[in-house]
């Protein structure tokens, strides 16, 4: 009897272990804007729910962007006019902080990573530091595109990230070098990726010594001078995993409808940058290594 209770008690701590091992990751994105926004925010939060229900390794929850934001003063508004319009930017901001209280220290428990997908500007977040420091103790943090465009200026978002968006000119085709074809991030990409049409980032405050690179250009994009140019990479900060791509400006990269408008990038380039992203999820979460 007593050895069937141990062998009971052993069969039921596999079981549970087992149970947890297979629950999804819990995952936050993040699509809102105090800066430039990308029209393409949409199409990434629906590709982004696909490779969630897909793959079945994680879920998300969204804090999207609050309806009603004002458009921009008129240069020759009236007092009644501007008055108005402060008002209601008023209004708007304390949606955007009611929404992204999400990102207090309290409410991420419930969470084990965050994706920035094309934010920008600087967002009313509860508590800087104490996001940083979730994501230390051992979370993931995931930026797509113009996560390098927020929070611009905070030391601290920047060190995180490991670079600071400068510029881009037009857009235009690419090969991004493959530095690694053993992460799952880069793994599905073959040694020279070729992208049709792009807005490719140029980085400040970045040093290559302190990221792992995943994606480069050995030319810049619009002048082709010859040189070192980061497109995506990951990197530890603490317990914590982070994992940047630059890539994903147009919906023709990111979804792979064949009836898009103005298509320039085939759909293979577009399933390459899903599996590119699923990779880097992965990698974040701890899901893959």
């Amino acid at each position: 009897m007593k050895n069937f209770k141990t062998f009971l008690t052993i069969l039921t701590a596999v079981l549970t272990a087992s149970i947890l091992q297979a629950a999804p990751k819990k995952l936050l994105v993040v699509t809102t804007t105090t800066g430039f926004r990308h029209d393409s925010i949409p199409t990434l939060e629906k590709i982004l729910s696909q490779l969630a229900q897909q793959s079945g390794e994680f879920t998300v929850d969204f804090v999207r962007q609050p309806r009603g934001q004002p458009p921009g003063r008129k240069r020759d508004a009236t007092d009644e006019e501007k008055a108005a319009h402060k008002t209601a930017q008023a209004s708007w901001e304390a949606a955007l902080k009611q929404a992204l209280e999400k990102l207090s220290p309290e409410s991420l428990k419930n969470y084990d990573g965050v994706i920035f997908a094309s934010t920008s500007g600087d967002l009313p977040i509860p508590d800087r530091q104490g996001f940083l420091s979730w994501i230390k103790a051992g979370h993931a943090f995931i930026g797509l595109h113009g996560a390098s465009e927020t929070f611009q200026g905070w030391p601290g978002y920047v060190d995180m990230l490991g670079g600071e968006f400068k510029t881009h000119g037009a857009q235009v085709g690419v090969d991004c070098l493959n530095a690694d074809q053993s992460n799952p991030a880069t793994a599905p990409l073959p040694k020279v990726w070729t992208i049709s049409q792009e807005e490719v980032y140029l980085f400040k405050n970045y040093d290559p010594a302190k990221v792992h690179e995943l994606l480069v250009m050995d030319k810049q994009p619009n002048t082709k001078e010859p040189g070192h140019f980061p497109v995506a990479w990951c990197k530890d900060y603490g317990s914590g995993k982070v994992f940047y791509t630059a890539i994903g400006h147009r919906e023709d990269i990111l979804d792979t409808a064949a009836n898009l408008p103005d298509r320039k990038n085939s759909i293979e380039i577009s399933r390459a940058y899903q599996a590119h992203i699923l990779g880097g999820i992965e990698w974040a979460l701890g899901l893959k290594k």
